[in-house]
């Protein structure tokens, strides 16, 4: 009889052993981690009291911007607590729970921004039927289907993934459970079932690429078409941000699947953990502020009016004498 351990919890290994460097590892994510939820709450913030902006666009925005808040919130809270407390451990449970939401939030994410090139592709290149085809119902339905598919898909790879005792080491060379680092512990016929599921969701994903190049290439083909210049601008100014944040998505979708899995903790793993974790959370609600003019004009407007608010008057009685015209920025 071959004697193995079950595995109960995991151990979380830092980058370095020196204490000091660990306290200022964690500093560093927390200022990421406010910077990233004020980013993404100021942009919904400025869709769901901005009448000019309940448009579908932003209202997709608005989901995409609260993903992110849920995505980043999965891994870094848990880890800037651990490193502070100086606790490595993870239970079995919390791991289980920290790749379902992972997934879930990250797939969700995805149905999104294709749900969000669809929408660019009919108001550049069928700008007649927009209001006919991105209906409010409509535009709710497919929220609802985009959210749907990230409860099923991650249901399916983590129901996968924990269906069966784990054995081995227990040692994860990241600051969070990542899933190559789990499929390594696991038995082999999760794995190979995993590896199947994760091949027939990349061709799903190359389906959808190939359905995004398409896309973009009548867009920027229609934009060209545009006499006007300022037309053309405009119209590039709606879907550059998507496409930027789309790119910068998928980029660190494909290091998080074709990346290597260390066998040690490195600062050159923590960097690419934090490219498909951290950047785009972070990422996304600066590049749609610098690129999208409405967006902009708006969050300038609320930081304003909550650096400088206006100071009530007083007497009453000078109000009944001067009459006041209060002027929107």
């Amino acid at each position: 009889m071959v004697n193995f351990t079950i595995v109960t919890e995991f151990l979380l290994m830092e980058f370095t052993d020196i204490r000091e460097l660990q306290v200022l590892h964690a500093m560093f994510f927390l200022l990421i981690y406010l910077a990233t939820l004020m980013g993404n709450f100021l942009t919904i913030t400025a869709v769901v009291t901005d009448q000019h902006l309940h448009a579908p666009m932003y209202f997709f925005l608005s989901n995409l911007s609260l993903l992110d808040i849920c995505y980043v919130s999965v891994t870094l809270p848990k880890f800037i607590v651990n490193t502070l407390m100086d606790i490595q451990s993870i239970s079995l449970l919390g791991c289980t729970a920290q790749i379902f939401f992972f997934l879930f939030f990250g797939s969700t994410e995805f149905a999104f921004l294709m749900t969000m090139s669809y929408d660019r592709f009919v108001a550049i290149c069928h700008p007649l039927h927009y209001g006919v085809i991105m209906k409010p119902s409509r535009c709710l339905w497919a929220a609802v289907g985009s959210w749907f598919t990230g409860i099923v898909y991650s249901t399916i790879h983590t129901g996968n993934m924990f269906r069966l005792p784990f054995s081995g080491s227990n040692v994860i060379h990241q600051f969070f459970c990542d899933i190559p680092q789990v499929l390594q512990v696991a038995t082999s016929d999760v794995y190979n079932t995993e590896y199947l599921l994760l091949a027939i969701s990349s061709c799903f994903l190359l389906f959808c690429f190939a359905f995004l190049i398409i896309s973009y290439a009548r867009i920027f083909s229609s934009v060209l078409k545009i006499p006007s210049v300022e037309g053309r601008y405009k119209a590039l100014s709606t879907c550059s941000p998507h496409l930027i944040v789309l790119l910068l998505f998928l980029l660190s979708a494909i290091i998080a699947v074709l990346g290597p899995t260390p066998d040690k903790t490195s600062v050159q793993n923590l960097l690419i953990a934090m490219a498909y974790t951290v950047l785009p959370p972070f990422m996304n609600p600066i590049i749609y502020s610098l690129r999208n003019q409405k967006i902009k004009v708006v969050l300038i407007r609320i930081i304003k009016m909550a650096l400088f608010p206006r100071k009530k008057v007083s007497n009453p009685k000078k109000i009944k004498k001067t009459r006041i015209v209060w002027l929107g920025y």
